[in-house]
């Protein structure tokens, strides 16, 4: 509520500038999902490991406060939508969780193979 009313602060009002309905911040909120989804497609295309894990923490810094405030209001939805809202909030959590698991034997394999492949020495050092 304070976002809505005193955003950016100092007394001004940014966010209530643009009424209750704001599509401004509508419009942000779809650019940024539109971001994240740029962000997965193009770690399910490479399978980088570094893009890979970016986009599944970045999903999850997303999801787990989306979930935790849906859970703190579930009061106005009937039982059978309480339970398909939250299903439907699970399902980005437990996804990059599920990708995290996975990409971990990778980087703990590539380490392991690293780490037991001899170094090259230089002429210099074996004479």
């Amino acid at each position: 509520r304070s976002f809505f009313n005193d955003f950016p602060g100092a007394g001004h009002r940014w966010v209530l500038a643009d009424g209750f309905y704001n599509e401004h911040l509508v419009r942000d909120v779809g650019e940024l999902n539109l971001a994240l989804a740029v962000v997965t497609i193009v770690a399910l295309v490479t399978l980088a490991p570094v893009i890979v894990r970016t986009a599944a923490v970045a999903w999850l810094v997303y999801s787990v406060p989306h979930l935790v405030y849906h859970l703190r209001h579930l009061h106005p939805y009937t039982s059978g939508n309480k339970v398909l809202l939250t299903g439907a909030l699970v399902i980005p959590i437990a996804l990059p969780l599920v990708a995290l698991v996975l990409e971990r034997p990778r980087r703990t394999g590539s380490a392991k193979m690293e780490a037991s492949t001899p170094t090259t020495r230089s002429s210099a050092s074996s004479t």
